[in-house]
Protein backbone atom coordinates (compact mmCIF):
# COMPACT_ATOMS: atom_id res chain seq x y z
CA UNK A 1 0.00 0.00 0.00
CA UNK A 2 0.98 3.47 -0.21
CA UNK A 3 1.81 5.90 2.18
CA UNK A 4 -1.79 7.75 0.49
CA UNK A 5 -3.86 5.21 1.71
CA UNK A 6 -2.11 6.01 5.68
CA UNK A 7 -3.97 9.73 5.42
CA UNK A 8 -5.38 10.48 8.77
CA UNK A 9 -9.04 11.07 7.72
CA UNK A 10 -12.48 9.65 8.41
CA UNK A 11 -12.25 7.25 5.38
CA UNK A 12 -9.22 5.94 6.82
CA UNK A 13 -10.97 5.52 10.79
CA UNK A 14 -14.49 3.96 8.63
CA UNK A 15 -11.53 1.11 6.92
CA UNK A 16 -10.06 0.14 10.00
CA UNK A 17 -13.07 0.42 12.08
CA UNK A 18 -14.64 -1.67 9.73
CA UNK A 19 -11.56 -4.57 9.72
CA UNK A 20 -11.63 -4.44 13.77
CA UNK A 21 -15.26 -4.95 13.98
CA UNK A 22 -15.51 -8.18 12.09
CA UNK A 23 -12.47 -9.70 14.06
CA UNK A 24 -13.19 -11.72 16.64
CA UNK A 25 -10.25 -11.43 19.89
CA UNK A 26 -9.55 -14.42 21.81
CA UNK A 27 -9.62 -13.99 25.51
CA UNK A 28 -6.75 -15.48 28.24
CA UNK A 29 -9.21 -15.72 31.55
CA UNK A 30 -6.04 -17.65 33.14
CA UNK A 31 -6.15 -16.97 36.95
CA UNK A 32 -2.27 -17.20 37.09
CA UNK A 33 -1.90 -14.22 35.19
CA UNK A 34 -2.10 -10.73 36.64
CA UNK A 35 -4.91 -8.36 33.89
CA UNK A 36 -3.45 -5.58 32.61
CA UNK A 37 -4.44 -3.65 29.60
CA UNK A 38 -3.17 -1.39 26.99
CA UNK A 39 -4.23 1.02 24.44
CA UNK A 40 -2.68 1.23 20.61
CA UNK A 41 -3.98 5.16 19.95
CA UNK A 42 -3.65 5.62 16.34
CA UNK A 43 -3.67 9.72 15.63
CA UNK A 44 -1.86 12.28 13.22
CA UNK A 45 1.66 12.52 14.12
CA UNK A 46 2.05 16.66 15.14
CA UNK A 47 5.66 16.48 13.34
CA UNK A 48 4.70 14.86 9.93
CA UNK A 49 0.91 14.93 9.80
CA UNK A 50 1.73 11.15 8.60
CA UNK A 51 -1.21 8.10 10.46
CA UNK A 52 0.73 6.96 13.13
CA UNK A 53 0.50 4.24 16.23
CA UNK A 54 1.91 6.18 19.20
CA UNK A 55 4.57 4.34 20.97
CA UNK A 56 6.47 5.27 24.20
CA UNK A 57 9.89 4.44 26.02
CA UNK A 58 9.83 3.48 29.80
CA UNK A 59 12.12 5.18 32.15
CA UNK A 60 15.17 2.78 33.24
CA UNK A 61 14.83 3.43 36.38
CA UNK A 62 11.06 2.03 36.89
CA UNK A 63 10.83 -1.29 38.54
CA UNK A 64 9.22 -3.42 36.13
CA UNK A 65 9.50 -3.26 32.54
CA UNK A 66 12.52 -0.22 32.63
CA UNK A 67 13.90 1.25 29.24
CA UNK A 68 11.63 -1.12 27.52
CA UNK A 69 9.52 0.10 24.51
CA UNK A 70 5.68 0.23 25.07
CA UNK A 71 2.21 1.01 25.16
CA UNK A 72 0.48 3.16 27.47
CA UNK A 73 -1.35 0.86 29.93
CA UNK A 74 -0.89 -1.07 32.89
CA UNK A 75 -2.35 -2.72 35.53
CA UNK A 76 -6.24 -3.05 36.52
CA UNK A 77 -7.82 -1.52 39.73
CA UNK A 78 -9.94 -3.58 41.83
CA UNK A 79 -13.17 -3.86 40.24
CA UNK A 80 -11.94 -2.08 36.63
CA UNK A 81 -12.60 -3.63 33.77
CA UNK A 82 -9.48 -4.07 31.35
CA UNK A 83 -10.99 -1.13 28.91
CA UNK A 84 -11.61 1.29 31.67
CA UNK A 85 -8.21 0.46 32.90
CA UNK A 86 -6.95 1.24 28.87
CA UNK A 87 -8.10 4.98 28.96
CA UNK A 88 -7.26 5.58 32.70
CA UNK A 89 -3.63 4.61 32.09
CA UNK A 90 -3.38 6.57 28.78
CA UNK A 91 -5.17 9.61 30.66
CA UNK A 92 -2.35 9.73 33.37
CA UNK A 93 0.57 8.36 31.40
CA UNK A 94 0.34 10.49 28.06
CA UNK A 95 -2.35 13.09 29.37
CA UNK A 96 -4.57 12.28 26.57
CA UNK A 97 -8.66 11.57 27.29
CA UNK A 98 -10.25 9.02 25.10
CA UNK A 99 -13.66 7.66 25.52
CA UNK A 100 -15.26 4.54 24.94
CA UNK A 101 -16.57 5.93 21.27
CA UNK A 102 -12.79 6.27 20.21
CA UNK A 103 -12.22 2.81 20.65
CA UNK A 104 -11.85 0.76 16.96
CA UNK A 105 -11.77 -2.42 18.12
CA UNK A 106 -9.79 -5.72 20.61
CA UNK A 107 -7.14 -7.38 19.55
CA UNK A 108 -5.88 -10.98 21.05
CA UNK A 109 -4.60 -11.03 25.00
CA UNK A 110 -1.53 -11.73 25.07
CA UNK A 111 0.36 -13.17 28.11
CA UNK A 112 3.54 -12.54 29.24
CA UNK A 113 6.60 -14.16 30.47
CA UNK A 114 6.12 -11.73 33.96
CA UNK A 115 3.16 -13.23 34.28
CA UNK A 116 0.32 -10.68 33.05
CA UNK A 117 -2.28 -10.75 30.07
CA UNK A 118 -2.65 -7.80 27.86
CA UNK A 119 -5.61 -6.83 27.17
CA UNK A 120 -5.07 -4.46 23.48
CA UNK A 121 -7.71 -1.78 22.52
CA UNK A 122 -7.33 0.33 19.33
CA UNK A 123 -8.15 3.65 20.00
CA UNK A 124 -8.82 6.61 17.58
CA UNK A 125 -7.92 10.25 18.99
CA UNK A 126 -8.42 13.41 16.54
CA UNK A 127 -6.63 15.89 18.57
CA UNK A 128 -3.40 15.10 20.40
CA UNK A 129 -2.53 18.88 21.50
CA UNK A 130 -3.07 17.85 24.83
CA UNK A 131 -0.50 15.31 24.88
CA UNK A 132 1.59 15.80 28.28
CA UNK A 133 3.74 12.40 28.92
CA UNK A 134 4.19 11.62 32.95
CA UNK A 135 7.91 11.89 33.35
CA UNK A 136 7.67 9.36 36.44
CA UNK A 137 6.03 6.76 33.57
CA UNK A 138 7.08 8.10 30.05
CA UNK A 139 11.11 8.97 28.96
CA UNK A 140 9.90 9.36 25.65
CA UNK A 141 6.80 9.34 22.94
CA UNK A 142 7.27 8.60 19.25
CA UNK A 143 4.85 8.69 16.45
CA UNK A 144 5.13 5.37 14.43
CA UNK A 145 3.93 6.07 11.06
CA UNK A 146 1.52 3.62 9.77
CA UNK A 147 3.21 3.05 6.21
CA UNK A 148 6.37 1.94 8.57
CA UNK A 149 4.66 -0.98 10.10
CA UNK A 150 2.96 -2.11 6.36
CA UNK A 151 6.78 -2.75 5.93
CA UNK A 152 7.40 -6.30 3.65
CA UNK A 153 10.40 -6.89 7.03
CA UNK A 154 8.04 -6.92 9.85
CA UNK A 155 8.05 -9.17 11.64
CA UNK A 156 11.70 -10.50 12.66
CA UNK A 157 11.46 -13.90 13.89
CA UNK A 158 13.58 -15.54 15.88
CA UNK A 159 14.43 -18.74 17.75
CA UNK A 160 14.12 -18.73 21.63
CA UNK A 161 16.95 -20.63 23.67
CA UNK A 162 14.25 -22.31 25.51
CA UNK A 163 12.18 -23.99 23.35
CA UNK A 164 12.92 -22.57 20.27
CA UNK A 165 10.09 -20.70 20.57
CA UNK A 166 9.78 -17.69 18.14
CA UNK A 167 10.73 -14.26 19.57
CA UNK A 168 9.25 -11.69 17.42
CA UNK A 169 10.50 -8.61 16.79
CA UNK A 170 9.86 -5.33 14.64
CA UNK A 171 12.41 -2.87 13.10
CA UNK A 172 10.75 0.63 13.22
CA UNK A 173 12.96 3.09 10.89
CA UNK A 174 11.86 5.92 12.90
CA UNK A 175 13.08 5.10 16.05
CA UNK A 176 16.55 3.31 14.27
CA UNK A 177 16.27 -0.15 15.91
CA UNK A 178 13.95 -2.54 17.24
CA UNK A 179 11.04 -3.18 18.80
CA UNK A 180 10.13 -6.86 20.55
CA UNK A 181 7.24 -8.87 21.94
CA UNK A 182 4.86 -8.67 23.68
CA UNK A 183 4.37 -4.44 22.05
CA UNK A 184 6.15 -5.90 18.59
CA UNK A 185 3.40 -8.65 18.45
CA UNK A 186 0.22 -6.25 19.59
CA UNK A 187 1.45 -3.94 16.58
CA UNK A 188 2.08 -7.18 14.03
CA UNK A 189 -1.67 -8.23 15.01
CA UNK A 190 -2.88 -4.59 14.58
CA UNK A 191 -1.16 -4.66 10.90
CA UNK A 192 -2.31 -7.58 9.62
CA UNK A 193 -6.13 -6.90 10.82
CA UNK A 194 -6.72 -3.53 10.56
CA UNK A 195 -4.12 -2.46 7.56
CA UNK A 196 -4.15 -5.77 5.34
CA UNK A 197 -7.60 -7.21 7.09
CA UNK A 198 -5.88 -10.90 7.73
CA UNK A 199 -6.52 -13.08 11.28
CA UNK A 200 -3.15 -13.10 12.18
CA UNK A 201 -2.74 -14.88 15.91
CA UNK A 202 -0.04 -13.27 18.30
CA UNK A 203 -0.32 -15.09 21.69
CA UNK A 204 1.95 -17.76 20.93
CA UNK A 205 5.31 -15.87 20.26
CA UNK A 206 8.36 -15.57 22.68
CA UNK A 207 9.39 -12.36 24.32
CA UNK A 208 13.45 -11.80 24.88
CA UNK A 209 14.25 -12.41 28.16
CA UNK A 210 15.07 -8.62 28.99
CA UNK A 211 11.20 -8.19 28.66
CA UNK A 212 10.37 -11.30 31.43
CA UNK A 213 11.01 -9.54 34.37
Amino acid sequence: MTRQAYAFDTALRERLGARLKRFVAERNDSAELRKAAVALILARSPQTGAASVIITLRPAGLRRHGAQYALPGGRLDAGETSLAAALRETSEELGLRLRDADILGRLDDFPTRSGFRIAPFVAWCDDVSALRPDPEEVESVTFIPLHELDSPEIPILEAEEEGGVPVLSAHLPVLGHRVYAPTAAILYQFREIALRGEITRVAHFGQPRFAWK
